[in-house]
């Protein structure tokens, strides 16, 4: 168990960019394949996750180990995801300095932003309506788009702080939800 959760971690360690939010769906396949938690079991952990301070992929894994293997699949969770990073930032720090300015590289790297975007809009609408059949518009779901609207437009255009926005959502969720 604890080498399988290794590999899978740092697989996903190994292959994914664009930050945690990016590396969520990648991580939600390779649960299910093993079958290490159910649909809700990893639904509160990526909730979870998120909420703690840190990076919510690594944050994840962590939280899967540990509830498929308790400190010690935490732990190895935690080193094959986060250990791939650590590997190729050394190498490519090393290297670096001679290939940014490189035509293959900036173009490479304009590639991937389009593929990160779509990953993380993808875990929004999963996660943000997770419970609710796709396609089924209620009030909840309205006032949800509301809020993210809403929130789009203070950040955006009025440059509201993120902090605030955050805050002011979870006002308005306690609000209208409670």
């Amino acid at each position: 168990m604890l080498w399988s959760l290794f590999i899978t971690f740092f697989k996903i360690g190994l292959i994914s960019f664009g930050g945690g939010y990016a590396m969520i769906p990648i991580i939600q396949l390779e649960v299910s394949n093993h079958q290490w938690l159910g649909e809700k079991a990893f639904t509160d952990a990526v909730a979870l996750a998120g909420m703690a301070p840190g990076p919510i992929a690594t944050n994840t894994a962590t939280l899967i180990g540990y509830k498929t293997a308790g400190v010690p699949g935490a732990v190895i969770s935690t080193l094959g995801i986060v250990l791939p990073s650590l590997l190729l930032m050394i190498l490519i720090t090393a290297f670096f300095y001679k290939i940014h300015g490189n035509k293959w590289v900036k173009s490479s790297f304009y590639g991937l932003r389009p593929i990160v975007t779509g990953l993380i809009i993808y875990a929004a609408i999963h996660f943000g309506f997770a419970g609710t059949e796709w396609g089924t518009i209620n009030w909840k779901v309205f006032v949800s788009l509301l809020i993210t609207g809403g929130v789009v437009l203070a950040v955006m255009k009025f440059k509201m702080h993120p902090m605030a926005a955050i805050v002011l959502s979870g006002l308005i969720g306690i609000v209208v939800y409670h």
